[in-house]
């Protein structure tokens, strides 16, 4: 029996231009960074934007964007509220600072539901904070949503590009556009994510240094936007990012 809530996802996004899937082959790359801050780029250059945090086994981008006080509106369904220009959603509006042990059809079913229910309304981009490597929520987002793009998160080691490897492997082979690999915390000479990234077809977006003050302004969006990542990242976007 089809799940009836499948039916209505795609039409809560209709009116959604680009929605782009911000992903990694292994966590501790700053991909939920850089999810959070690109958001707030496009928002501040005055774009529609939408920023959905799926990462359900570590949620932060509400750390980095400071969300406080804030909730979902109900009515025919849920309503984001808005911070920094951003319309936000995430499962911290229901788990709170539990951790949710969730498994296999449960990560599934939650995912669904928030996907169901969440009326984005007009947007120019919708950005989501995937989970790292190939979850069981990735999977979904890729049957789930029909326009999906993903932007990859890499780090300059033989790990990460083992992890990106199969990660871009895996979106090849089921037709998902890629549409671009960022090499963040870059500190060495490395060229083994670009070469790879190129090799593969796929636009190299470019690299962000690592940057000692970003610590200090998880939280602090006066302090985050004042940062070299953040210049970097805007650098990029703007470069590389088509308006839609």
């Amino acid at each position: 029996m089809v799940d009836p809530r499948i039916s209505v996802i795609n039409d809560r996004l209709k009116r959604i231009n680009s929605i782009i899937a911000v992903s990694s082959g292994k966590g501790g790359v700053g991909k939920s960074l850089i999810a959070s801050t690109l958001s707030l780029i496009l928002a501040r250059r005055g774009f529609k934007v939408g920023l959905f945090d799926i990462d359900f086994t570590s949620p932060s981008t509400h750390l980095i964007l400071n969300v406080r006080d804030i909730q979902p509106r109900e009515e025919n369904g849920i309503i984001p509220p808005e911070i920094h220009g951003i319309r936000y959603m995430s499962i911290i509006y229901y788990s709170g600072d539990h951790p949710l042990p969730l498994r296999g059809t449960e990560i599934s079913d939650v995912l669904v539901e928030m996907l169901a229910i969440t009326r984005w309304g007009d947007l120019d981009f919708l950005l989501i904070d995937m989970p790292p490597g190939i979850s069981d929520a990735t999977l979904d987002i890729m049957k789930l949503i029909r326009r999906i793009k993903f932007l990859i998160v890499a780090t300059p080691s033989q790990l990460a590009l083992e992890t990106v490897r199969r990660l871009i492997s895996i979106l090849l082979e089921s037709r998902i556009p890629v549409i671009g690999v960022i090499e963040n915390m870059k500190t060495g000479r490395s060229d083994l994510i670009r070469e790879y990234t190129l090799k593969s077809g796929i636009r190299f977006w470019g690299e962000i240094d690592f940057d000692r003050k970003i610590e200090d302004a998880i939280g602090r969006i006066g302090r985050l936007v004042d940062t070299a990542f953040y210049r970097q990242l805007e650098e990029l976007t703007l470069k590389n990012l088509q308006p839609y």
